[in-house]
């Protein structure tokens, strides 16, 4: 009798730890879950790639890096490599926006003509119509004259003035469509208002303030410590990325930046660092269209739902690069993706690689 009680015990001790102790052939952690996804997208280990991060509360739970920095000379990327980030560059111009309404220099309610006099219809759209793309202007980037122009040094007003006599798409505040243009426009009124360059504020008041020190406004000229080089993929393989002049896109999408200065200001919004509680709170919050129709997106931020969770995000696209960056408030976890070519697009390995550490939290 004691010896059948032994063995039972003994099984029964057995199925605990077989239930404790994850088995490491069929148990995958969430760093190789997430390289799971990541890996079919970025295939050719000798080709440009990527760098990915996780953060919760604050705290970086997943980063690596695939493919290659630099294709000429071999040199692969690591998570601390600096990158475009495009259209990500909105959030920049978006908080600059709110940092002078809170020193009350401006209000965003303002309407366009109070600061460029002469464009049209600028009595009707106000800065609010420009930071939601609700402003009807015509976005400079759909302009078959952008070629003409794409590698000249261009001032904010000459940009302007490029795209401000176009016919309007609609009627201000009538519908939801995203525009470079008025991101422009914001960045010449930061210029007006500030007294300071476009540039110059975003690093003074923002890089230096929250030590994001591998960040700033875009060039080919300058030096820039471990610079991923941006590719173009071609029927006949890789080629180096077509050169702009960054004045262009300016503050609509002219940011550099890399995975750990992105995560220094996600950690300054959720503080309120930059702006007071009040004001970060605008940045987040739906806005409505003149019939009352709610659009998802606050001020240079898409507002959307991964599973049930709300979920803030943007993404970018310039030429050679494209980016991607989720955040989930009530979770406290941040995602970000740049690729080095854009040929390969991280907005939704990012939105999948997000959803799968809210799922992994639930497990």
């Amino acid at each position: 009798m004691k010896k059948y009680h032994f063995k039972s015990a003994f099984i029964a001790l057995l199925s605990v730890l077989a239930t404790a102790i994850p088995n490491p052939i069929f148990a995958q952690s969430l760093s190789e879950k997430i390289e799971a996804l990541i890996q079919p997208e970025i295939k050719d280990k000798n080709g440009p790639g990527g760098v990915f991060m996780v953060a919760k509360k604050g705290e970086i739970i997943y980063q690596n890096a695939f493919g290659k920095a630099n294709i000429e000379l071999e040199v692969n990327l690591t998570t601390d490599y600096v990158f475009q980030v495009g259209s990500m560059t909105k959030q920049f111009t978006a908080v600059s926006i709110l940092m002078l309404q809170e020193q009350g220099k401006l209000n965003t309610n303002d309407l366009l003509s109070k600061y460029v006099p002469d464009f049209p219809a600028g009595d009707k759209i106000t800065i609010h119509h420009l930071l939601t793309h609700t402003s009807g202007i015509k976005d400079f980037t759909k302009m078959k004259s952008i070629k003409d122009i794409a590698q000249k040094e261009m001032t904010p007003k000459m940009m302007v003035d490029f795209f401000k006599n176009e016919p309007v798409d609609f009627s201000p505040g009538q519908k939801f469509d995203y525009n470079n243009s008025g991101y422009v426009i914001l960045g010449y009124i930061i210029e007006l208002v500030s007294g300071e360059t476009y540039e110059d504020f975003i690093e003074n008041h923002i890089f230096n303030k929250i030590d994001m020190t591998q960040s700033g406004y875009a060039t080919d000229r300058q030096i820039i410590s471990r610079r991923a080089y941006g590719y173009h993929k071609k029927e006949s393989g890789y080629v180096n990325k077509t050169v702009i002049n960054y004045s262009v896109p300016f503050a609509s999408g002219a940011i550099m930046s890399s995975l750990k200065d992105m995560l220094k200001w996600q950690i300054a919004l959720n503080n309120n660092t930059l702006l007071n509680k009040e004001n970060t709170k605008k940045l987040f919050q739906p806005y409505s269209l003149n019939n009352g129709e709610t659009i998802n997106y606050g001020y240079g931020w898409h507002l959307r739902k991964i599973n049930d969770s709300m979920s803030r995000e943007h993404g970018g696209s310039i030429f050679g690069y494209k980016s991607m960056g989720v955040y989930l408030p009530n979770e406290d976890i941040y995602v970000v993706g740049f690729t080095n070519c854009d040929c390969i697009s991280p907005t939704q390995l990012v939105q999948n690689i997000a959803k799968l550490v809210l799922e992994s939290g639930k497990q």
